[in-house]
């Protein structure tokens, strides 16, 4: 009943255009319309990363819950964690509409939001309410598009959230502000993460020392993972997210729209960013976390990704096509995995899958 209920929401959400559709499930979130995942918790799946025990290992990328508006209604689908953001110091419109295209034939999108957002202090607000409720909630942090000092923004965002986040994403991937990405450029990311870490660091003096994870674009040669990965290790980041949108284009079938502007998320972008991935994996070693995100919106995909070096994984565009049950069915069927391969954690088969996938090309290559 709940499939079918589904169903029919997805297809009424499609008669609208995608910023109402979204913000109509945000609404459904809220109110708890988009129902509940009641299962408890398989001992299988609870991963521990950075000092923090997920419940299972798949999580809400952000990007969905941009304002934290709704991070408890999320992890009620049967997420084990969930990510707000990105904010910015100061609220912004973002880009001009239309700035999100579906390609449902691919079963993608393709943005160019911009860091729309409500800023720092709503957030905070919002953050502050749920203090002490449980559940892992990391907070994605960016720089405003005017900003003069976007270090600076990034400090500020780690000093305001660092005694509310479980976790805080430097985000510096996203392809919709202009010259963002060229902050992974390593002189950049130098500067970028040793002043990121300092401010995590006096913060700790409030009772806790927050992982920092840098989220990373998939659109990287070699050389550039090389670059990002000493200055991580270098720099002492607990982990690295692997991918944001790419701004690649490999075949598509929705041609009314691939060629919209913008960083382009979904199935078509699973093998970039799985290879992406499992590179960053050889680079950093086996104790450095990893969270795998793009391309992910069945349990096999998950799985893949643990496969291929990740830790914790996450979706986003996945659940725009297959509705909020999709979580839910997604651990249930890591679970049952675990089960049938007779592992006493979903962790066992991490890194299985690494030279595998590493060893593909990537474009250019």
């Amino acid at each position: 009943m709940m499939r079918i209920v589904e169903r029919f929401g997805l297809r009424a959400l499609f008669c609208f255009d995608p910023e109402t559709a979204h913000g109509l499930s945000v609404t459904a979130l809220a109110t708890g319309f988009s129902g509940q995942y009641r299962k408890a918790p398989s001992p299988r799946l609870k991963t521990t990363v950075c000092g923090l025990e997920f419940p299972n290992p798949l999580g809400m990328a952000a990007g969905y819950d941009k304002n934290a508006e709704v991070p408890d209604g999320l992890l009620s689908l049967g997420f084990g964690f969930a990510e707000v953001g990105t904010v910015t110091p100061k609220p912004q419109p973002g880009n001009p509409k239309p700035r999100i295209f579906r390609l449902a034939e691919d079963g993608a999108v393709i943005n160019r939001l911009g860091f729309n957002n409500e800023g720092h202090d709503r957030a905070f607000t919002r953050l502050s309410a749920r203090a002490g409720r449980p559940g892992i909630v990391g907070v994605n942090i960016g720089a405003n598009k005017d900003s003069a000092d976007r270090i600076a923004d990034y400090e500020a965002g780690v000093k305001r959230f660092a005694a509310l986040a479980s976790y805080l994403t430097i985000n510096i991937s996203s392809p919709n502000t202009p010259g963002l990405r060229d902050m992974q450029a390593r002189a950049a990311l130098a500067e970028l993460l040793s002043r990121a870490i300092a401010a995590r660091d006096a913060a700790a003096g409030l009772g806790k020392k927050t992982p920092v994870f840098l989220k990373i674009a998939p659109d990287l040669h070699q050389g550039d993972l090389e670059d990002i990965a000493a200055e991580v290790e270098a720099n002492g980041v607990d982990g690295i997210i692997v991918s944001n949108t790419t701004i690649s284009r490999p075949p598509l079938k929705t041609q009314a729209v691939a060629g919209e502007t913008g960083g382009l998320s979904g199935k078509p972008l699973f093998e970039l960013s799985t290879t992406v991935l499992a590179r960053m994996r050889r680079l950093v070693g086996p104790k450095r976390a990893l969270i795998g995100v793009g391309g992910v919106d069945t349990t096999e995909a998950a799985l893949e990704k643990i496969r291929a070096g990740a830790d914790l994984v996450q979706l986003y565009t996945g659940m725009i096509y297959a509705g909020p049950g999709l979580p839910g069915r997604i651990v249930d069927g890591m679970a049952n995995y675990a089960s049938r391969e007779g592992l006493k954690s979903i962790g066992e088969i991490r890194d299985s899958a690494v030279d595998r996938w590493a060893n593909r090309r990537l474009v250019g290559e």
